[in-house]
């Protein structure tokens, strides 16, 4: 079946950002997320779940390991199980971007202050 974010059932996650699961399966997640300017996500880590983050649209900065990476359109960063890391949009457009998890990063977070 194709799917879009037109045919997904949106979500809401952290303070105002939006997902829209387009795989869903235990072995493997694919997301496609949108963080407004200025908002950034939590610094975690996952036990099991490796994940890899590709810019569609915008421009993310990436804390991976208390080092600070900027990954434009059409880039991308591959994030190992265990690794700090946080997602951050710095600027002030829309950051659109898929998350591919795998396996799936449900109940395997661990937020680090």
């Amino acid at each position: 079946m194709m799917v879009s974010v037109a045919n997904t059932k949106a979500y809401d996650w952290g303070k105002s950002g939006k997902g829209w699961p387009l795989v869903n399966t235990d072995g493997l997640s694919v997301i496609e997320e949108l963080m407004p300017p200025g908002t950034e996500e939590e610094m975690h880590s996952h036990e099991i779940c490796q994940q890899f983050f590709y810019i569609l649209n915008g421009s993310a900065t990436f804390i991976v390991d208390a080092q600070s990476h900027t990954l434009n359109e059409n880039q991308g960063i591959h994030i190992k199980s265990g690794v700090a890391h946080q997602i951050r949009n710095e600027t002030s457009e829309n950051l659109i971007f898929l998350v591919v998890s795998q396996p799936r990063s449900h109940g395997d977070r661990k937020t680090i202050d």
